[in-house]
C-alpha cells in the first residue's frame, strides 16, 4: 500500500476545497495501476464530499450545512468560536472518508465529480488529508 498526506490551508472561513488534483498527482507519483484510492480526513470537524464544483454546488453545500447546522449557541459542545459545536456534527453528515476506484492509474470519477474537503471549522486553518492506494 502506498500512502501520503496532503496539507490543506483552509483559512479562517468555511470552505469546500477541491483536492482532486492532489489525488491525481499522488496516483502519478506512486505509478498507480488498478486499485482503490482511500481518502481519509483525521479531524473531528471536517468531512469529504464527491460533488460537482464551480457551478455553485460547493456554495449551495455550505448554505445547506448552515441551514442544517446553524452556528449558534444551541450546541452542548461549546469550546472555540460561537456555534463550534455544529462543526463536530459535520462528519456525521459528510463522512471523513471516501474510496474511489482507480483503473489504469486514473480515478474513475464521473465527468463532473470532484473530491472535496469540506471544512466549516474556522478555528482550524490547516487540515491533513491522508491518501492511500490499495493496489488491485
Amino acid at each position: 500500500m502506498h500512502t501520503e498526506q496532503l496539507r490543506i490551508q483552509t483559512g479562517s472561513r468555511e470552505q469546500v476545497h477541491d483536492i482532486t488534483q492532489g489525488c491525481r498527482a499522488f496516483l502519478d507519483r506512486v505509478k498507480a495501476g488498478d486499485g482503490l484510492l482511500h481518502v481519509w480526513v483525521p479531524h473531528a470537524t471536517a468531512g469529504l464530499a464527491v460533488i460537482e464544483t464551480g457551478s455553485g454546488s460547493d456554495t449551495d453545500l455550505l448554505a445547506a450545512l448552515r441551514e442544517l447546522l446553524p452556528a449558534d449557541d444551541r450546541w452542548r459542545h461549546r469550546h472555540g468560536s460561537p456555534g463550534h459545536g455544529r462543526d463536530h456534527l459535520l462528519p456525521a453528515l459528510l463522512p471523513p472518508h471516501a474510496s474511489i476506484p482507480v483503473l489504469g492509474g486514473r480515478l474513475t470519477l464521473g465527468t463532473w465529480q470532484s473530491i472535496c474537503l469540506v471544512d466549516t471549522n474556522v478555528d482550524n486553518p490547516v487540515r491533513t488529508v491522508r491518501l492511500s492506494l490499495i493496489n488491485g
